[in-house]
């Protein structure tokens, strides 16, 4: 396995200070220049309140002296940290295979390897679901997207992609579960184990729900594409999102039926060819071939990481849309919410709520997610907020929908005739394990308020919006069944200097800048940390040079709510795609995606891990303490 040989940070001097740290990164720029414009937010709803009483047991305190923003090619964490590379692109899961070789792949190896680009990240103890003294568990990740250029040495655009290269790149889709053992603080994979598997883009997989009663869509597909986020469910099964599925279809212009052509445009199929030229090799991915092949992507599927023969299912009744999440939250009586967002600008929020309450018999709730209601969210400007059911009845019905199941298949337009807040981007929404709130990170909208498009509101305040901005909803009555909700902006992300920013109303001349909030997580005690994506290209001009995407982490209740401390820099040109605090608060595991993005293997601009630029999951830990300590 890929495992440069990490060193402790040194501990942290008694004489450091949040100031200091910035001074030495940046030396005398505005950072802290106009303090007392900077406590103070014009223009901003009334909403943006920066009391919120804990409704739950005051959290751990996050102590660790944050590090300033970084713009190097390696993994930089706080004094007393360290980091470590858990598995990497390439690195084999079975015994009989050896080192990787990124000159010798095939499409059989790269099946049997740890796949590409890094996303989703979660964590399940061994040796069965619920146990809590472990010394074994098991690690999903998803592997959302490939890149021909940073996987291919010798890369030539007027051959690609051969038979090969495609089938390669299929296999490296999708996602891996690998089992991790303890040593000492750290974790690390083992090869070997039985529960070891990947799923790719061709893996066999079943299709349930309400949609699958739909020619367009059928009850089976080979593979998943695009798993961007997901989440886990309360009976230990692993739930992963299906987004950008678009990119993959060529020559919708092809397609003879104008409302199958209608339906993938509003999803982006492009009319001609794909940037990947699969439709070359694969006829599934030509539209003038097989025209309803997209409408099997675009779903969240449901993978036991405890049985390695179980098939994946994809679970229609939580909608087709570009997701970014699938966090789940048990009911007041017991039943399962879903959160999704549709990772789109001016698409929307959504909760599925089962009809069924959760078993503790785990087998009992394998088709809990075919039957429930879909809701999309309104935000009124007032600071309320609707759950919309999305149903089949007489207003979709007047609005061109035949079914419940052509309204799960065509989401977008059916949340849009029943008003759904068209948000900046929706991205990843996670509950709170300490109060039951629920956050959403909107990561940007640039074309917010620009000619053609959509206006400000309350919930979407800033024009374009370039550094995106963070949401808490708290359900009616505490309760995840709620139908409605009150929300407020946590933070309006950007450098604390400008006065546009807001974060929970805390002191800004104490908090790390962020932009663009991508994956959330919480500690057991409900501190937030945020993972960021596409940081870099909104920081030019502000800082020279532009600082690398990173992890935050801030209290979201009690007195210091909303300071944010950065935690983790990443690297070159890479985004830290997911991210999870684990094991009792002792470990973060990270994914860092395509390092080195933009480049080539031949001329790149990042060498991390080790030489050749391979996303990878790392794992910081802190000599078995607190995360955030």
């Amino acid at each position: 396995m890929s495992d440069p040989a990490p060193t402790w940070a040194d501990e942290a001097l008694p004489e450091d200070s949040f100031e200091s740290v910035v001074n030495r990164r940046f030396g005398r720029r505005s950072f802290f220049k106009g303090a007392a414009a900077m406590g103070v937010v014009a223009a901003v709803p009334m909403q943006l309140t920066a009391t919120c009483a804990p409704t739950a047991p005051a959290p751990a305190d996050l102590t660790f002296l944050p590090i300033a923003p970084d713009a190097t090619d390696t993994i930089t964490v706080p004094k007393g940290y360290r980091s470590d590379v858990v598995i990497a692109w390439g690195d084999p899961l079975f015994a009989s295979d050896g080192p990787f070789d990124i000159t010798k792949q095939t499409s059989a190896q790269q099946a049997r390897r740890f796949g590409f680009n890094s996303d989703f990240v979660q964590f399940l103890p061994l040796p069965k679901w619920g146990a809590t003294d472990y010394n074994r568990a098991l690690l999903w990740n998803n592997h959302e997207y490939t890149d021909a250029k940073m996987m291919f040495p010798g890369l030539d655009p007027a051959t690609y992609p051969t038979l090969e290269q495609t089938e390669i790149e299929l296999e490296a889709h999708g996602g891996t579960v690998v089992e991790l053992q303890r040593n000492g603080d750290r974790w690390v994979a083992k090869r070997g184990s039985r529960f070891n598997r990947r799923i790719t883009a061709t893996t066999p997989m079943r299709i349930s729900g309400p949609a699958a009663s739909d020619p367009r869509v059928g009850k089976t597909t080979a593979g998943m594409l695009n798993n961007c986020g997901g989440g886990l469910t309360p009976w230990g099964t692993i739930l992963t999102a299906e987004e950008n599925f678009n990119q993959y279809f060529a020559n919708n212009a092809a397609v003879a039926d104008p409302a199958v052509k209608a339906a993938h445009t509003r999803y982006g199929i492009g009319n001609g060819a794909t940037e990947r030229r699969w439709e070359n090799h694969k006829d599934r991915f030509d539209l003038a071939k097989a025209p309803n092949e997209p409408f099997k992507f675009g779903w969240v599927v449901e993978i036991d990481p405890y049985d390695p023969v179980a098939k994946p299912v994809k679970r229609t009744a939580l909608g087709r849309l570009k997701h970014e999440a699938a966090a789940s939250q048990l009911t007041a009586d017991g039943r399962v919410a879903v959160y999704t967002g549709d990772d789109e600008r001016f698409e929307c929020l959504y909760k599925f709520v089962s009809s069924a309450k959760v078993s503790k018999d785990r087998a009992a709730n394998r088709n809990l997610l075919d039957d429930g209601t879909l809701h999309v969210a309104r935000f009124e400007d007032d600071g309320s907020g609707t759950w919309i059911p999305v149903v089949f009845g007489p207003e979709l019905q007047a609005a061109g929908f035949t079914s419940q199941a052509d309204v799960l298949i065509r989401l977008r337009d059916a949340a849009a005739a029943l008003g759904g807040t068209k948000m900046d981007r929706p991205e990843d929404v996670e509950p709170s394990p300490a109060t039951k709130k629920v956050y959403m990170a909107c990561t940007n909208n640039t074309q917010r308020g620009t000619a053609g498009k959509p206006g400000t509101d309350a919930a979407n305040p800033r024009a374009v919006n370039t550094f995106g901005h963070v949401i808490e909803i708290t359900e009616g009555g505490g309760d995840p069944a709620a139908t409605s909700f009150t929300w407020d902006i946590l933070l309006l992300c950007g450098d604390p200097a400008d006065p546009s920013t807001y974060f929970a109303g805390f002191d800004k001349t104490q908090v790390s800048p962020i932009s663009c909030p991508d994956n959330l997580s919480f500690d057991r005690s409900g501190n937030l940390f945020i993972a960021t994506d596409g940081a870099p290209s909104t920081w030019n001009g502000i800082f020279s040079p532009a600082p690398n995407d990173a992890i935050h982490a801030l209290p979201v209740e009690g007195a210091r709510r909303g300071q944010v401390k950065q935690l983790l820099s990443g690297v070159v040109a890479c985004e830290v795609s997911s991210l999870l605090v684990a094991d009792q608060d002792r470990v973060l595991f990270a994914s860092i995606q395509h390092p080195g993005e933009g480049s080539t293997l031949a001329s790149t601009t990042s060498t991390w891990p080790g030489g050749t630029p391979r996303p990878a999951v790392v794992a910081v830990t802190k000599k078995g303490r607190r995360i955030g300590s």
